[in-house]
């Protein structure tokens, strides 16, 4: 069973010692084999904070590692470097690649370079990006679980989050649903949620899922989530005709210094989900 890790705005910088350490620890219990690092690596995309993330990243000793730049990954106040060079550090330490991917025998996971050099917040999402990827969903293995990463969210549970909302986002959940996705992976506002998207929109015709990740290491916490990551399982073969993924909610406990589970969700293919 293949298992992927989700971590997102670790914002370095900002992180946690004793959360830091909980997380590597957490790693090398469960010894996931994909990582994805959905944005917001840094605080302020300076050096040190790139070079801090690399070493973290190179600590979890994951074989196959995914990463996006998220918004706080841009710089915010060097308008030279903003304009001109923006994904310098960022590629220098993660690659040149912008929107890697990873293709297995189980999994196909596509992710999405959301952050623009005019927005200094905001994600948007382009038509030819949505298309790529629709794509590469068409073209994947029926055996396949089929996850799509961004860094802001398509979907949002609080009216209050709806000006996070990625700008393109409703195109690129329609082209996808009908493309084959599962999941879409997000990050950005620092909540933890799992919401069936065939639930929530009128134009999604299958069973498809949102699953956004909290803030993995930072102190930035917000509404009263913790520190989280989320564990992504795929099924086996005799599980999958009825069977999705499992998503798995693990949030750091101050009180005994460890990640811990704190939701279970097991997807079904006919939409339904168990908590």
């Amino acid at each position: 069973m293949t298992l992927l890790l989700q971590i997102s705005d670790t914002h370095f910088g900002t992180e946690r010692p004793p959360v830091v350490e909980a997380l590597v620890e957490l790693v090398a219990q469960h010894r996931p084999d994909v990582l994805v690092l959905s944005g917001d690596i840094t605080q302020r995309a300076r050096m040190a904070q790139f070079d801090a993330a690399r070493r973290f990243v190179d600590r979890l000793g994951v074989a196959t590692v995914l990463t996006i730049p998220g918004n706080h990954d841009i710089s915010l106040f060097n308008l030279a470097a903003r304009v001109f060079w923006p994904y310098r550090s960022y590629q220098r330490h993660f690659g040149t690649v912008l929107e890697p991917e990873v293709d297995q025998h189980d999994l196909l996971v596509l992710t999405v370079n959301t952050t623009r050099r005019w927005r200094h917040v905001d994600g948007q999402i382009s038509a030819v990006q949505i298309d790529r990827v629709a794509r590469r969903l068409g073209a994947a293995r029926p055996q396949q679980l089929r996850i799509v990463v961004t860094h802001q969210p398509v979907s949002v549970t609080r009216p209050e989050d709806e000006h996070n909302l990625l700008h393109g986002g409703a195109d690129a959940i329609r082209h996808w649903a009908a493309a084959g996705a599962d999941l879409i992976l997000g990050g950005h506002i620092h909540l933890p949620f799992v919401r069936a998207l065939h639930l929530a929109e009128p134009d999604v015709k299958r069973p498809m899922w949102a699953v956004q990740a909290g803030t993995a290491l930072s102190r930035r916490i917000r509404h009263q989530a913790n520190n989280s990551v989320n564990l992504i399982r795929v099924p086996t073969p005799s599980e999958a005709a009825h069977l999705v993924a499992r998503v798995e909610r693990w949030d750091f406990n101050p009180s005994v210094g460890i990640f811990v589970v704190r939701e279970q969700h097991s997807l079904a293919r006919d939409g339904g989900g168990i908590r």
